[in-house]
């Protein structure tokens, strides 16, 4: 018989099903290899189903948008000679029930969003209407409604709707858009009409904030990104947004990415966290066999037949937890997809990733194998008689280099490999791991320095004192391994507060719960504007009503005059640089807006009549390194206009009310075709229903060609989305948290092995339970003093890292619930502490002496 099977038949006796000694192994690898194959699983299917639904998201394989007209012929020219295109245009509308009897629980007039489509519409996918029935866009007056629609107004197929001047048929109610996710946030339920009934709105004048999009299919083997650029290149100036079907949605594509990155580190952590707990529980699992190997070996057993014996009992244990915690990786994806469905572009049902499940099997195994080399190769080279004595004789280390530096090493080396060649920002991952590995450092230090102090400091005088703080550094003592572990756990909790509370308060600054009640666009300038000042004041006489001129432009150049950067010509737009992305909304002033403050530079005077100038809001001008002097250059319905920087302001953008990152001078847009935005803002006893369905009605009457958002359904529907990341941040993050207090328990319980013989030893020299009790828990509330100010800063950094670097919010920690988690850690370990020293407080003396 082979030495290997030998040692795995003694190796299958020491074994039971129910893995006896091995649990935390087990805990631990089950969180760290569930968390990554779920993570894995999760973000794997998002990115093909990105890839695979480009096209039908986008639409086209290309589209082009400008805001506020259509394109010129020869634009229009241009792209047909690129390939098929399917053009529509999308406003802000309102829509009212016309013809049949309305129930008295609708609305009179509702706020959409008004899709018109050509007859080429969808180029890509599918578009179904309840029922499971698949449709192309509608033709002549007939429309496909948002349920939401039908909700409000109290219509369904066969009513009739009024938008505008056009009256519609309800042809169906809308159950599947295909290029919706490309959209963008929706101001309000959408209602898709053909270019017919668009015309026949008089919705679309000069001016109106509408956004014209051209789709393309293009030949097969045609590249979208070089017909982009080839096309952007020839119409410079005349404000294209160009989108490609890898791009379909590049704000979504950058928070999949985050939350990816996020996600995996998470990951990283939990399974590293995890390591510890394997070191722990290998440590405690062969020392609870000290008798058993030290038989061994008297009975001739060589080192490595013991080293192979539990290899084989930890490789076992092991595989049972990798198989486990894929297994519930594979079925806690669903659940996670359910928490973020709305959100991101979730594949339906199960979904099996070979290669995320083999990663997380390969880290797993490579976790349990290095981390538990430490003390199996420890008890390798240990003389029979030591490991007989080492209870009462810890075994001495000595000046030799440990057996286990190399294999440790060797994989470790592996898994960093590993992380950063199977992580899409290999430099992310590997200045992760290079941080756990300082972290796990520093509490390593901070272990051995807390045991060389507490041999330093004077004795107290009390004996339960001194006998605790003697135990911080008595041979044998467990200092280090639970400073690691208690550092781990506390800090998770801090992270995960910290994290959690910034989320909150950034949704409650960027979605605040008072803001205008409607925003009203495309009301028109002259008699139009004095027509609506004079319906809200008849109808609502203590509204607060504010009006701006609001147009649409791009962004084409910036700079010093004399070396204007063009947008077009550059190879990546700044990260924080949004200003760049797209058209954008434009307005003049001859004041200061509210909730404005200059930063640099001067505001013009009323009646300036000089060379045109803007105000450029402070963050984004230092984005693109902009300096007051310096000029812009912006493309408006078509035709280009320049202006000098004259001033850098401060935005309070949390107002909610009209925030306008570049404001200019009135002479410099006043002559361009426009119409004016408004916002209303009721007073308290305005806010019934039937004063809402008033001011929404008597608008539709006499302003059909202006639109209406309402405020409240757009911040509810923000909250829900910024409330569903910060649910799947929590579960993630809980996830470090459980394997950090399994690791927790595991120290605890490790020690628990040298605290029983203490215990008997005290309990002969007359020493009580309760007596016993205090010492232990003055032990733990010295380690759990000093490490709570460790973790603060641990956690606290690393949730800083988290919150302002990968999701780029606003750090904004709430310190008093903060505070109040790290307290309750600190209680949750003194709980366990107890909790996990029960049993030894209940052992009788004279049965543990004999077992000596």
């Amino acid at each position: 018989m082979s030495r290997w099977a030998l040692a795995w038949r003694l190796a299958r006796r020491g074994l039971d099903w129910r893995f006896r000694g091995l649990r935390l192994l087990i805990v631990c690898l089950v969180l760290g290899t569930a968390a990554l194959s779920a993570i894995g699983t999760l973000t794997g299917g998002i990115g093909r189903e990105l890839a695979a639904r480009g096209q039908s998201m986008l639409g086209g394989d290309l589209e082009f948008t400008l805001a506020g007209r259509a394109a010129a012929a020869d634009e229009l020219a241009a792209m047909r000679g690129l390939g098929t295109v399917s053009q529509g245009v999308r406003l802000q509308a309102m829509a009212q029930q016309n013809g049949a009897r309305r129930a008295e629980s609708a609305d009179d007039a509702v706020p959409v969003e008004l899709k018109a489509v050509d007859a080429k519409w969808p180029l890509y996918g599918a578009f179904t209407i309840e029922g499971g029935r698949r449709v192309g866009a509608p033709q002549g007056m007939t429309a496909w409604i948002d349920p939401g629609v039908g909700d409000r107004l109290g219509v369904k197929a066969g009513d009739r709707l009024k938008i505008g001047n056009a009256q519609l048929i309800i042809g169906g109610v809308i159950a599947g858009e295909p290029d919706r996710l490309s959209e963008g946030f929706a101001l309000g339920p959408t209602v898709i009409v053909s270019e017919e009934a668009l015309s026949a709105s008089g919705l679309v004048q000069v001016g109106s904030m509408a956004r014209w999009k051209y789709r393309l299919r293009v030949p097969e083997k045609a590249d979208p990104a070089a017909l982009a650029d080839a096309f952007k290149a020839r119409f410079v100036s005349s404000g294209f947004q160009v989108r490609t079907r890898d791009k379909a949605s590049p704000g979504l594509d950058r928070f999949v990415e985050r939350m990816g990155q996020f996600l995996v580190l998470v990951a990283l952590a939990a399974l590293g966290i995890a390591g510890i707990g394997i070191a722990g529980g290998v440590s405690s699992y062969l020392e609870a066999r000290r008798a058993s190997i030290a038989t061994l070996k008297i009975l001739g057993a060589g080192s490595g037949d013991v080293v192979r014996i539990y290899l084989l009992q930890i490789a076992a244990a092991a595989g049972a937890a990798i198989a486990l915690g894929l297994l519930l990786g594979v079925a806690i994806t669903p659940l996670l997809a359910r928490a973020l469905e709305g959100l991101l572009p979730i594949p339906p049902g199960f979904t099996v990733d070979a290669g995320a499940l083999a990663v997380a099997g390969a880290y797993g195994l490579l976790i349990a194998l290095t981390f538990a080399a430490p003390p199996l190769l420890d008890a390798r080279r240990v003389p029979a008689m030591a490991l007989l004595r080492a209870r009462v004789a810890p075994v001495g280390r000595g000046w030799r280099i440990p057996l286990w530096v190399l294999p440790v090493g060797a994989g470790l080396a592996g898994i960093a490999a590993l992380a950063v060649l199977t992580s899409p920002q290999p430099m992310l991952a590997a200045g992760f791991l290079g941080g756990a590995a300082a972290v796990f450092a520093l509490l390593a230090l901070i272990g051995r320095g807390l045991s060389w102090l507490a041999a330093r400091l004077p004795r107290p005088k009390r004996p339960l004192l001194r006998m605790a703080l003697g135990n911080l550094h008595r041979p044998g003592s467990q200092t280090s391994a639970l400073v690691v572990a208690l550092g781990f756990a506390l800090a998770a909790f801090v992270l995960l507060a910290a994290v959690q509370t910034s989320i909150d308060a950034n949704i409650a600054k960027r979605v605040p719960e008072r803001a205008p009640d409607y925003f009203v666009l495309d009301v028109p300038r002259g008699a139009g504007a004095e027509t609506f000042k004079a319906l809200v004041a008849r109808t609502a006489p203590h509204a607060t009503v504010r009006m701006v001129p609001s147009l649409r432009g791009t962004v084409i150049a910036y700079g010093p005059e004399a070396a204007m950067t063009d947008v077009a010509t550059l190879k990546a737009i700044p990260e924080d640089s949004w200003l760049l992305r797209g058209d954008r909304g434009l307005t003049y002033a001859a004041e200061i807006p509210p909730g404005n403050v200059l930063t640099a530079g001067r505001w013009w005077p009323k009646d300036y009549a000089g060379e045109p100038l803007v105000s450029v809001d402070e963050d984004q001008a230092r984005a693109i390194g902009l300096k007051v002097g310096d000029k812009l250059r912006i493309s408006l319905l078509g035709t280009e206009r320049e202006a000098r920087v004259a001033s850098l302001r401060r935005i309070d953008w949390s107002s909610f009310g009209f925030n306008y990152a570049l404001v200019f001078s009135p002479n410099a847009l006043e002559d361009a075709p426009h119409t004016y935005a408004a916002t209303i803002t009721l007073g308290a006893p305005e806010k019934r229903p039937a004063v809402r369905r008033a001011i929404l009605s008597g608008l539709v009457r006499a302003l059909p060609e202006s639109s209406v958002i309402e405020v409240g359904p757009v911040l509810g529907q923000a909250r829900t989305l910024l409330g569903q990341v910060g649910t799947a941040i929590f579960a993630a993050a809980s996830v470090a948290v459980l394997a950090g207090l399994a690791v927790l328990a595991g120290a605890i319980a490790a020690a628990r092995a040298a605290r029983q013989y203490d215990s008997v030893i005290l309990r002969v020299l007359g020493a009580s339970r309760g007596q016993l009790l205090a010492l232990l828990a003055a032990e733990y509330a010295l380690l759990s003093a000093v490490l709570a100010l460790v973790a603060l800063v641990l956690g606290d950094g690393t949730a800083w890292l988290v919150v302002v670097k990968l999701f780029e919010f606003d750090w904004s920690p709430d310190w008093g619930r903060v505070f109040a988690v790290l307290a309750g850690g600190v209680a949750l370990v003194m709980v366990l502490a107890v909790a996990g020293s029960l049993s030894v407080l209940r052992t009788r003396p004279a049965e543990a002496l004999r077992a000596l």
